[in-house]
């Protein structure tokens, strides 16, 4: 029921933040704002606007916060673990705890922060980020369900 050793979950976590990041790339495309929840954060830490922040630094934000969501995403599941007697109960607690971290810390920290986003798109980025991060989540929890099933204690 979700438990790793604490090097087994950095490395699980690892795995499942890289495949989680790419199902959300390939819905990210297809949403009205595109790239632009990658690229706010870009905007935060080069002082730049939205549209001219570094494409490259968007990248590297954007994959590695999808580890580190990964490794905490296993982090959620194991508590919620320790709670629940079931892996799909662990599995949905982990998942609402986590896109409610996702989403709230995306709309207080980075986007707030951002330059060059009239208010008529922050309502768009905040709801493609909100599908986006569902998108990680649904992924997430799928691999960490997997993981847990089929491979050896680690």
């Amino acid at each position: 029921m979700v438990e790793f050793s604490l090097l087994g979950g950095l490395v699980v976590g690892t795995g499942v933040g890289v495949l989680a990041t790419l199902a959300m790339d390939r819905v990210m495309p297809r949403l009205p704002e595109g790239a632009t929840p990658p690229r706010v954060a870009a905007s935060v830490l080069t002082g730049t606007t939205v549209d001219d922040a570094p494409r490259r630094l968007a990248t590297w934000v954007h994959y590695v916060a999808g580890v580190g969501s990964g490794v905490l995403f296993l982090a959620v599941a194991a508590a919620a673990g320790a709670s629940t007697a079931s892996t799909p109960v662990t599995l949905a607690l982990a998942s609402v705890v986590m896109v409610g971290l996702m989403i709230g810390f995306f709309a207080i920290v980075p986007l707030p922060r951002a330059s060059g986003l009239p208010r008529q798109r922050l309502v768009r980025v905040r709801r493609d980020w909100s599908i986006c991060a569902v998108i990680y989540v649904v992924v997430a929890a799928v691999l960490v369900g997997v993981a847990d099933a089929t491979l050896p204690p680690i």
